[in-house]
């Protein structure tokens, strides 16, 4: 995951060793940097229209109530008070006092004007970033470029939507439209974009970097302070970043006795999908291998199904080994459901790492941002092996997606959620460094997590959460699942230690929940990343495991670890409390705990 994460050779040491510089140059344009082109000028001509027409009510009322215009350039006492809330107040104060209306706004108008301004940034930062997508660029920059492009798109969509939220409602009432951990997650995630574009040109050098660097230049910054500005009038209480959301609906009827079986995030037909054997599935798509179907391929598949779908798109993929470039399915593809024939029959593979000179974003054999994504009873596999470090097979950033009874085996980096609310059931994930990592709302249960044998003289790490901001509602959350050896580490565990995690960024929050632990998990539990990096601002919790791995006797007494023992804090990483947000959960049909225990 990212840059920097290669996994350790040295027996105290989780430095990166360096990547080969050595890249391949790419001395021709893409064929399709034209039409990507007009999309991105499409792309912003809808945002300026959007911001501009969910604004004109608000800048209206703005303007109706000033008294003194705009004159000078101190800060009012409104602009004051709402950026000392955020991680970078001086940035915040200059793009406020340059926005229209902000001059003569109250605390909760400059929500919304926070939020309308970081999306008229991002916007805009698209429309200039494309313009260089003609120059060349080596087969790194070309992939990092790329990536950027594709997550400002995905952050103008999340910003859009959330300008939408938090704008006041048609009745006039003033109040929100749109739930507050929406909201939440869409700027978590936006916010997580922007580090992993930056990520992306980590191992960079020339003028391409450069200029994405200038065109780039404080929108992380920017994104967060919205974030930040949100929350703090957020009604929903938090827990150190924790969403605790209303907490009477969710006791009362969230978890009621009807949805401990079923969550409540699909329509009750997805529930009966995911439960029903496949022989009575009628399927919209049917991919086989041997043409005796709709298509032969995936990638095909994915092309037909309808964009911004409304209803459940269901794409059968019979038992085979299905390789293919680049298979994604964007954020428009929404709502598609993938069901294979079975964990190890309908195998989807690939075997790209960074050291084909790519970006860790760019390996996954398979990726989905796609809202409403679901894929059951399949496998995912990238088979790049130890030695070509991160290598991705499944790669995540649909908001409410479901993972549910599938195989996912890799290496390095195995499973990438990377952002918005994730839930895996019934999964079985292998992996040796960092093999689950992102920053999603993610809860995976009832799942096996399976060390595998490293390289010489590295350590295994099951999570890398990269939580950068504290606002940011996103954490791991592994919950009555199985930590386990695969026999070829269980016969050398005592040469290979293995850990519970290790911070990937300040923020890093990861708990184990309910969960049996074998004895290949060392001691002490967790892992530095770099000397005290993060040791005070992350959040790692144990509570109530089990096992020989779980013994708490010698764990690490960093001031940001804890053990856990009140079930109202453990129970806020549960289904209900950590992911449910809209409730959209339940109507998948998987099963699932929504608190600690049935």
């Amino acid at each position: 995951m990212g840059y920097g994460r290669l996994g350790s050779t040295e027996p105290n040491s989780s430095q990166a060793e360096p990547l080969p510089n050595q890249q391949e140059k790419s001395t021709s344009t893409p064929p399709s940097a034209k039409r990507r082109t007009l999309k991105v000028l499409l792309v912003i001509s809808v945002v300026f229209i959007v911001a501009s027409a969910v604004s004109a009510v608000v800048v209206y009322g703005l303007r109706a109530r000033a008294s003194g215009g705009f004159g000078g350039r101190k800060p009012t006492q409104a602009i004051s008070r709402t950026c000392s809330r955020t991680q970078y107040p001086s940035i915040c104060i200059n793009s406020l006092l340059d926005f229209p209306g902000a001059l003569s706004a109250d605390e909760h108008d400059l929500v919304h004007i926070s939020v309308n301004m970081t999306l008229q940034r991002l916007g805009r930062a698209l429309y200039v970033s494309s313009e260089i997508n003609n120059l060349n660029m080596d087969t790194l920059g070309r992939s990092a470029y790329e990536d950027c492009l594709e997550l400002l798109e995905d952050s103008v969509d999340q910003l859009q939507r959330s300008l939408n939220s938090v704008a006041p409602s048609p009745d006039g009432n003033g109040q929100p439209i749109g739930s507050t951990q929406d909201v939440l997650t869409w700027l978590s995630a936006s916010l997580t974009n922007q580090d992993t574009c930056s990520e992306g040109f980590s191992e960079v050098s020339g003028s391409v970097k450069d200029q994405m660097d200038e065109k780039l230049k404080d929108l992380s910054e920017l994104v967060s302070n919205c974030l930040a500005i949100y929350a703090a009038t957020a009604p929903d209480g938090d827990f150190s970043g924790v969403p605790i959301q209303n907490r009477r609906r969710l006791m009362e009827s969230d978890i009621s006795e009807e949805h401990t079986e079923f969550p409540k995030w699909l329509s009750r037909r997805d529930r009966v999908l995911l439960d029903m054997p496949v022989s009575a599935i009628q399927a919209d798509i049917v991919v086989s291998k041997d043409g005796n179907s709709t298509y032969k391929t995936i990638s095909e598949a994915i092309k037909k199904a309808p964009e911004f779908g409304t209803r459940r798109t269901i794409i059968y993929v019979r038992a085979g080994r299905y390789q293919e470039d680049n298979l994604k399915v964007g954020r428009k593809k929404k709502n598609l459901m993938f069901i294979g024939d079975g964990k190890g029959k309908t195998v989807i593979t690939g075997g790209k790492s960074v050291s084909d000179h790519t970006t860790t974003f760019h390996t996954a054999s398979f990726a989905a941002t796609g809202n409403g994504f679901i894929a059951r009873d399949m496998t995912f596999e990238n088979w790049a092996g130890p030695s070509k470090h991160q290598a991705v097979a499944l790669r995540v950033g649909a908001d409410h997606a479901v993972v549910y009874r599938c195989n996912i085996i890799g290496y390095q980096d195995t499973l990438y959620v990377h952002s918005q609310r994730q839930f895996y059931r019934e999964c079985d994930v292998y992996g040796t460094v960092d093999f689950v990592f992102g920053n999603a709302a993610v809860v995976l249960q009832n799942c096996n997590l399976y060390a595998r044998k490293p390289m010489s003289l590295q350590k295994n790490t099951i999570t890398a959460q990269n939580r950068k901001d504290p606002n940011q509602n996103t954490g791991i959350s592994i919950h009555a699942c199985k930590i386990l050896a695969t026999p070829e580490l269980e016969a050398s565990k005592g040469s290979f230690p293995t850990y519970l995690g290790r911070p990937w960024k300040q923020y890093s929050r990861t708990v184990y929940l309910l969960s049996n632990m074998g004895d290949h998990i060392h001691p002490r539990g967790w892992l530095e990343w770099n000397g005290n990096f993060a040791l005070d601002t992350l959040y790692y919790g144990e509570y109530m495991n089990n096992g020989p791995g779980a013994a708490l006797g010698q764990r690490v007494k960093w001031p940001g670890y804890r053990v856990i023992t009140s079930a109202e804090e453990a129970s806020k990483f549960t289904v209900a409390q950590f992911i449910y947000g809209s409730s959209w959960l339940p109507s998948t049909g998987v099963a699932f705990l929504a608190g600690l225990s049935v």
